[in-house]
């Protein structure tokens, strides 16, 4: 496959008829993807530049799977008296039963099923996405820049993958080391292929009708885009 263009094809995760059983433990694979190549940095990196310790927060996750980028935030924002509201919306019915299940009791986090934009009408400080870009038709990522810029009142992160030859080589044997699921072995590459390079952002942002949000790399083989 050639990576000049993004691949357009459909991940097997998204399948309206993947089992529930199935798709739990595909996210909960994707959780240990997630640990292992440092998925968080960036954004608790973005969350220690935007927020302050004595002030409460409220923060939307867009497309939150098994919910371990929540679970992450709550911990961070307990350990540095940071007080945050925390909800997560997914499209998908199956992530909000995973995200339940692997949620300890003491963690608060609002979990709802759902699509953001029928949330307009709360009030947010920060919303974030994690994974969640390359998902999007080119519409519903404008859609999402959009909302976003209009209603996170002390800033937005999008963290996605980027689309690098380096990454797309290898991560079949990254993904064949761990013997992760099948079906997140298969993902995983076509969402590599799925993702965006950094010229590409620009134009996005242009069409959404932004032209403050910084667009930069994290270590490794992520593309991250952010307006505080």
């Amino acid at each position: 496959m050639t990576l000049a263009t993004r691949a357009i094809a459909e991940e097997w995760m998204d399948a309206d008829d993947l089992p529930a059983a199935t798709y739990a433990d595909v996210v909960a694979d994707l959780a240990k993807v997630n640990r292992v190549t440092l998925a968080a940095r960036p954004t608790l990196a973005f969350l220690r530049r935007t927020l302050r310790p004595g002030r409460r927060y409220r923060l939307l996750d867009v497309g939150y799977g098994d919910g371990d980028m929540l679970r992450r935030i709550a911990r961070w924002g307990m350990r540095r008296g940071i007080d945050l509201d925390l909800v997560g919306i997914d499209l998908n019915p199956r992530s909000e039963a995973a995200a339940r299940a692997h949620t300890p009791p003491g963690l608060a986090i609002d979990w709802r099923t759902g699509d953001y934009a029928d949330l307009a009408d709360e009030p947010w400080d920060v919303v974030i996405s994690s994974l969640v870009a390359h998902h999007m038709s080119a519409a519903q990522l404008v859609a999402f820049l959009r909302f976003m810029q209009r209603h996170a009142a002390a800033g937005w992160l999008v963290n996605d993958l980027h689309r690098h030859a380096f990454a797309y080589r290898g991560w079949p044997l990254l993904a064949g080391l761990f013997r992760w699921h099948p079906i997140v072995r298969h993902d995983g590459h076509l969402s590599i292929a799925r993702s965006y390079r950094p010229h590409e952002w620009p134009a996005i942002l242009a069409e959404a009708g932004i032209d403050d949000a910084r667009i930069y790399r994290a270590f490794p083989f992520r593309l991250c885009v952010e307006r505080r």
